[in-house]
């Protein structure tokens, strides 16, 4: 699932391709994906690019007065071609979910895709970005100036749940997923299963400045990199996350993995929970 980092170069990219470029056609191929019908799509054609932002893990582009607003959420992702196919897209199973083409240059455009069968990519064009539920929910921005140390404590001060759910909690911070928040704590050598309110603010500090640093790092390495290269620059910067079985970078322990319905998390016990292996069920508790 694309984060807060990819997300961030993927608005970089598409800002400097789209920024004063105008909208020749906006086509829905998905139409589950598209989650608003007022105002039409097809109401950004002929209209100008403004630039592209991100809010969490949410693309903003700005387009006139409008915003398409564009959730990727597992499996989407942004695929630039300086030359789209001239023929006309149909509904179907493939996995195109909207191409937008440009009218100079001609050719040029994007198209944004979902691989596999599970369809959970969205797209929205609103008035104001709050229009849509996710954004208007999210939470404090982490490489905001406001995200210091002191709102972090506040934030987690009577939170009952695992900080591990907490991080990836959207309308508490937002931008962190699965992987990035297993690199935060393993970072931090902190358990995902430690209770947040229960952090000293010693660890609270800790917390904060691996957060911050983790994330910078991550957008620094992904800065200025084609799309084609996001993915694979993410999974090699990955210390912890999807490297079950290999040994950790840090202690040389093996890396373990706690797998749930949808998802599964990996730590190392060495550096995080000393030396207990986490029971690998959905209720997860530390070994006894």
């Amino acid at each position: 699932m694309p984060e807060l980092p990819e997300v961030e170069a993927l608005a970089a990219f598409l800002d400097g391709k789209l920024a004063g470029r105008t909208v020749a056609a906006a086509t829905p191929v998905a139409f589950q994906a598209l989650k608003t019908y007022d105002p039409p799509l097809s109401a950004i054609e002929g209209l100008t690019f403004d630039g592209v932002g991100r809010r969490g893990k949410f693309l903003d582009l700005r387009v006139g007065d409008l915003h398409l607003v564009v959730h990727l959420a597992r499996a989407g992702w942004i695929r630039w071609k300086d030359e789209l196919p001239s023929g006309p897209v149909r509904p179907g199973k493939g996995p195109l979910a909207l191409r937008l083409r440009l009218a100079e240059p001609e050719s040029a455009g994007f198209d944004v895709t979902e691989a596999g069968t599970q369809k959970r990519l969205a797209f929205s064009l609103v008035r104001d970005p709050a229009e849509v539920p996710g954004v208007a929910s999210l939470g404090i921005e982490p490489l905001s100036p406001e995200f210091t140390a002191e709102v972090l404590r506040d934030l987690l001060r009577t939170e009952r749940r695992q900080i591990k759910g907490v991080l990836r909690d959207q309308g508490t911070i937002a931008g962190i997923g699965n992987a990035y928040s297993d690199e935060i704590l393993h970072a931090a050598k902190m358990s995902p299963f430690k209770i947040a309110a229960r952090l000293t603010p010693t660890e609270v500090d800790g917390l904060h400045a691996v957060a911050v640093a983790t994330l910078t790092e991550a957008v620094e390495r992904s800065r200025g990199l084609p799309l084609t290269e996001l993915k694979s620059e993410k999974k090699s910067g990955l210390r912890v996350h999807g490297r079950k079985g290999e040994p950790c970078p840090v202690c040389g322990d093996t890396i373990r993995e706690v797998s749930f319905s949808d998802s599964a998390l990996q730590y190392c016990p060495t550096c995080q929970t000393g030396g207990k292996p986490l029971a690998d069920r959905r209720l997860s508790r530390l070994l006894k």
